[in-house]
């Protein structure tokens, strides 16, 4: 019994760790990455060129030249490989006394830059760290820089570091060597800093989310097997229950069958029984009468025979009269027919308790015959009638 119970609290144990485990590893938005959009960013430069930028590498005052609002553009493209394709534009002015090409200049003189470059995310290679993003690149492109136009190899390298998905930081330094100094061109650096915005996002798993999805899906096949075998063992019982339950199934289908056929031949009865009365036809009154005719006792005759042959038939009589003269006389005038009508049909033997009725005026047109509308009088004629319509079979 101690060995039972020792037993016991261990595959407990196991299975709260395994259930535990799984709802630590949920994929959550922490383990999505962007691996490949569009960066759009703006922001400073600095340019020192002073003519021997390792020397006075951090003096700022007189080798760097910086402009007091937004110099820096740029657009690029950047794939799941870690590759980057990017347009860069700059503007910049040297500063009167500050050290150009090794000389102090006289006068303020721009600088503008138009570059293009290939990056790589460092990233693919370290690990990704989620917020910090380090780049290095190559490029070329065109600098005008104390009036001095040339064209420039580049190498650059920098790092991002991002506030979410969209926004973030971007600092970078950039050598720029002259592809020709025939003019006295020299090489110089460029550091940038700016913000950074990213569009045409698209999203994977970081190495962590795959791992974490591989070890959920590896406890999805364990949970599986469990299943599995546990369905094993519930098979055999289920296939001992789907015979008593075939033939459970196969007496209520038989049971359905009789009561749709029965539910089928009283319908039919029933529309047998309406079409009969609709064939018969209306009762129909003279201009201001509520005669009963030769021709309208003959419609009676016929329906007082299909109640003595159906006693559980009941109905009600609706009268009606055409839209001339007042309403209230021709809610008089519908009355009068309804209980004309009902009294013929209880001197043929109907009984009183087969019958119901209702007087509608002139409130229930068959056609446009109203007040406002002249018709001639057999139109008006259809009006003037008394309805049966079947309340119980």
């Amino acid at each position: 019994m101690k060995t039972t119970k020792i037993f016991s609290f261990l595959f407990l144990f196991m299975f709260s760790s395994v259930t535990f485990a799984q709802d630590e590893l949920q994929i959550t938005a922490k383990d999505s990455i962007v691996q490949s959009s569009w960066i759009f960013g703006v922001g400073l430069n600095a340019v020192d060129d002073s003519g021997n930028v390792f020397d006075g590498i951090f003096n700022v005052g007189q080798e760097w030249n910086i402009v007091p609002f937004p110099s820096r553009v740029s657009i690029g493209r950047y794939f799941k490989s870690g590759l980057g394709i990017e347009a860069i534009g700059t503007y910049n002015q040297y500063k009167e006394g500050n050290v150009i090409d090794a000389e102090v200049i006289t006068e303020n003189i721009s600088y503008f830059g138009f570059d293009g470059r290939v990056t790589y995310d460092i990233n693919k290679i370290i690990g990704e760290t989620g917020w910090f993003d380090p780049y290095v690149g190559i490029g070329a492109g065109y600098t005008d820089a104390n009036n001095k136009g040339r064209g420039t190899y580049n190498a650059v390298v920098g790092f991002r570091t991002w506030f979410s998905d969209r926004w973030g930081l971007d600092f970078n330094s950039t050598g720029k060597w002259a592809m020709s100094q025939d003019q006295g061109a020299t090489n110089h650096i460029q550091h940038a800093a700016g913000v950074v915005y990213q569009f045409g996002i698209e999203k994977g798993l970081s190495k962590r989310g795959e791992e974490k999805l591989e070890l959920l899906a590896a406890i999805e096949k364990e949970k599986q097997r469990q299943t599995d075998s546990i369905n094993e063992v519930n098979r055999i019982k289920d296939e001992a229950l789907l015979a008593e339950r075939l033939k459970k199934q196969q007496e209520e289908d038989a049971l359905a069958a009789a009561e749709k056929a029965k539910i089928d031949a009283i319908n039919k009865r029933k529309t047998e029984i309406k079409s009969r009365i609709e064939n018969l036809g209306n009762v129909y009154f003279g201009l201001n009468s509520s005669v009963v005719n030769s021709s309208s006792k003959k419609v009676l005759d016929s329906l007082a025979q299909v109640l003595e042959e159906i006693p559980t038939l009941t109905l009600k009589i609706t009268s009606h009269t055409d839209s001339r003269g007042t309403s209230k006389y021709n809610d008089w005038l519908s009355q009068r027919r309804v209980d004309k009508t009902k009294d013929y049909l209880l001197s043929k033997g109907v009984s009183a308790d087969m019958l119901t009725t209702e007087a509608y005026g002139e409130t229930m047109l068959l056609n446009e015959c109203d007040d406002d509308t002249y018709c001639p009088e057999e139109k008006h004629a259809v009006n003037r009638r008394s309805e049966f319509v079947i309340m119980e079979f």
